[in-house]
């Protein structure tokens, strides 16, 4: 039953942004005014719950959420604000809490400056409440323009990331932590040497090296009690991961990976890679491109673990090889005769009628050492070329990337332009279906079959953009062939140097001379090699053929 005394818990809240406005909105003058209103209204304060630095879009915020708590033991009937925005500004929150919450559980609600009694009509309620909404937005919205404009000038607004710390003397750019960028730097260099991230983070772990929460929660940050207690001494495979796939290491900064799902949200979700904002070469490297590109190709593959074991074939192209034709990845396989590992020893198609019901058809399979020395007859047919030959190979290049950029220029346009029409034709069909010149079952098939219309073209259009946004063509076949120079011949083709050079390789199905079904030692055969470089992508023949003892040799 509801008592004559009015006993009150008061609630405070500041925002950051708010208070970087001035005093008006300051926890102080909010409690002086509310402290006064008791006092004239003979009120009795119980307690005062304050959240100092909290949006007033979540209402998680620890003092409010332990004021209900309050609440629930019964030893006080009226709760009091400065106005309705200190108890939040999302519209139908702030509404449930003061026009539902409080009345059901017999609390007398009162917003002093707005002037909002829980106990009396409030006409100008609605609009309030909305008018807080509106003020969110509207901060959300500034916010994201001045995030926006700080990009655009390679301002890191954003924490920085482990191996960095602000620089003392320009609070917009980052410097290499003497503390962490060491760490980092040693990540990578396990990365090249071709540790998994689950190996990295063992090795890391059994150096007692400091985590990164843990080195933000000691040495950088201020965390509170909650969040420390999430910091430990282990590392984890999944932090390893995002250091290693980090382009910051590169000098790059690069921020928008990630957004709120809605103004309301607090979830994050993840943005296209080609969306990031990226900087390039805004502050000091702690690693070099092809550190960087080599443990991307090592990353995922646990090759360590598999090293361990001296009966299990250990191929160096793992991670690299793929099927032409369905695209999986082609893995060891083949027996073993008499000791004889090499001999007998095949890469195969992944996808197998045993492995799946839409297996591949044509089952893509070579040699291994066949492979070997195809990759490595290649290499070193680049080793052996002059300058001359490099410069009128980089020369081509450029005529047929010219080209190739004009047309893919025309066929952007068009895209664009056919997408635009698309979201017209839709815009029709449904002012049609709404004025009965189609029925929805017509109105439901043209819209799905645009749809898909409209996705393959942003699809493709996409596509062209990210080869636009590639290293000139130039530059990419000097740093490929600067890589070559680091060679007089190779003799041995290793892991190290296989993704030093190669980013992928498709194998095509053999194929047969006429009148044959099946391969065999002494029936040449032809077969697709598509090898994809560093830096230049594919470049010379693909079809290669192979004689008896199933060593390679071009077809001129």
């Amino acid at each position: 039953m509801k008592t004559a005394v009015a006993l009150a818990d008061i609630y405070l809240r500041l925002s950051r942004e708010e208070a970087n406005s001035g005093e008006s909105q300051s926890i102080a003058n909010q409690r002086n005014i509310i402290r006064q209103y008791c006092k004239d209204n003979n009120i009795t304060v119980v307690r005062e719950f304050v959240d100092d630095g909290f949006s007033g879009s979540d209402f998680r915020r620890p003092g409010f959420q332990n004021m209900l708590k309050h609440i629930d033991t019964g030893l006080v009937n009226t709760v009091i604000t400065k106005d309705l925005s200190r108890l939040g500004r999302d519209m139908s929150e702030s509404s449930y809490y003061a026009e539902s919450f409080f009345p059901e559980h017999d609390i007398h609600y009162i917003a002093i400056s707005d002037g909002f009694d829980s106990e009396q009509v409030n006409m100008m309620a609605p609009f309030q409440f909305a008018m807080n909404d509106v003020y969110l937005r509207d901060c959300s919205r500034k916010i994201k323009q001045v995030l926006g404009q700080k990009r655009e000038r390679g301002e890191y607004c954003a924490c920085p990331p482990f191996g960095y710390m602000r620089n003392p003397k320009d609070r917009t750019s980052i410097i290499p932590d003497p503390q962490t960028a060491p760490i980092v730097q040693h990540i990578y260099e396990l990365a090249v040497k071709g540790h998994s991230a689950h190996a990295i983070a063992n090795i890391l772990t059994d150096k007692a090296i400091i985590t990164p929460l843990k080195y933000r929660v000691l040495y950088r940050d201020n965390f509170c009690d909650r969040g420390a207690s999430r910091a430990t001494d282990r590392w984890n495979h999944t932090t390893v991961k995002r250091i290693l796939k980090n382009q910051v290491y590169l000098g790059h900064t690069v921020l928008g990976m990630t957004k709120k799902a809605s103004v309301k949200s607090k979830k994050k979700v993840h943005i296209p890679q080609e969306e990031w904002a990226i900087t390039y070469n805004t502050h000091t490297p702690l690693i070099t491109q092809e550190e960087y590109d080599i443990a991307q190709h090592y990353m995922g593959m646990n090759t360590k673990s598999w090293n361990d074991y001296d009966n299990v074939r250990k191929s160096i192209f793992n991670g690299l090889i793929f099927c032409e034709h369905c695209g999986s990845a082609l893995c060891s396989s083949g027996s073993v005769y008499k000791g004889e590992r090499v001999k007998y020893w095949y890469l195969s198609c992944l996808n197998i009628p045993k492995r799946s019901a839409n297996h591949c058809e044509h089952g893509a399979r070579i040699k291994y050492s066949a492979l070997v020395e195809i990759v490595k007859a290649d290499l070193n047919q680049f080793i052996s070329l002059s300058k001359e030959d490099t410069d009128e190979i980089i020369d081509a290049a450029i005529k047929e990337s010219s080209k190739n950029a004009y047309q893919d220029k025309d066929s952007l346009q068009s895209i664009e332009k056919r997408i635009g029409d698309i979201d017209n034709i839709i815009l029709k069909l449904y002012n049609d279906n709404a004025l009965g010149r189609i029925t929805d079952e017509q109105l439901s098939l043209m819209i799905e079959k645009l749809n898909k219309e409209s996705a393959s073209l942003k699809e493709r259009a996409k596509e062209i953009r990210r080869k636009s946004d590639k290293m000139p063509i130039d530059e990419a076949y000097k740093a490929f062939f600067s890589l070559i120079e680091q060679y007089n011949h190779i003799d041995e083709l290793t892991p190290e140097i296989v993704r030093t050079f190669i980013e992928r390789i498709e194998v095509g199905e053999k194929i047969l001379p006429e009148g044959y079904t099946v391969a065999s030692h002494d029936i040449p055969y032809r077969q697709n090699i598509k090898i994809y470089y560093r830096f230049i992508g594919k470049i010379g023949e693909d079809e290669k053929t192979f004689n008896q003892d199933a060593l390679p040799s071009k077809i001129a």
